[in-house]
């Protein structure tokens, strides 16, 4: 059974995970709410700003699984309230981001109504490995 390459080309072995990393986008759509900034605080450090107002940070959850940062909020209804009019939702969200390897989230911070999550990026070091060549007929 003959498969067919993504990127078109015998040489690119073991990409198979940009093919997923590319569903992935393709599946979190184009969400407007929550609004985010993203921001280069430095060399190898990121900041990702999320308007969250109204939120707790007991609403709020923060996680990452398989390079991918998923960031959760969902309020709960308080049922003695009686409104005339509702114009601020109490709706829930999910965003998420895919990160690239490497990348780790340092920490999240909630304050005046921004969540902020902080993120670094681990630079690998460079190592060569010599692999020995063996004779086949010994």
């Amino acid at each position: 059974m003959t498969r067919v390459l993504a990127f078109g080309s015998p040489y690119l072995l073991g990409f198979d995970h940009f093919e997923r990393l590319a569903e992935r986008l393709a599946k979190s759509g184009g969400e407007g709410y929550p609004p985010y900034n993203i921001e280069q605080t430095g060399d190898d450090m990121f900041r990702i700003t999320l308007a969250v107002a109204g939120f707790a940070p007991g609403d709020l959850a923060v996680t990452v699984e398989d390079n991918q940062l998923t960031i959760r909020g969902k309020q709960a209804d308080e049922a003695d309230r009686s409104y005339l009019h509702r114009g601020i939702a109490a709706r829930q969200f999910q965003r998420s981001f895919v990160l690239a390897d490497g990348m780790e989230v340092a920490s999240a911070e909630l304050g005046h109504g921004l969540l902020s999550v902080m993120l670094t990026r681990r630079r690998p070091e460079s190592r060569v490995k010599t692999i020995p060549i063996t004779s086949a007929g010994k």
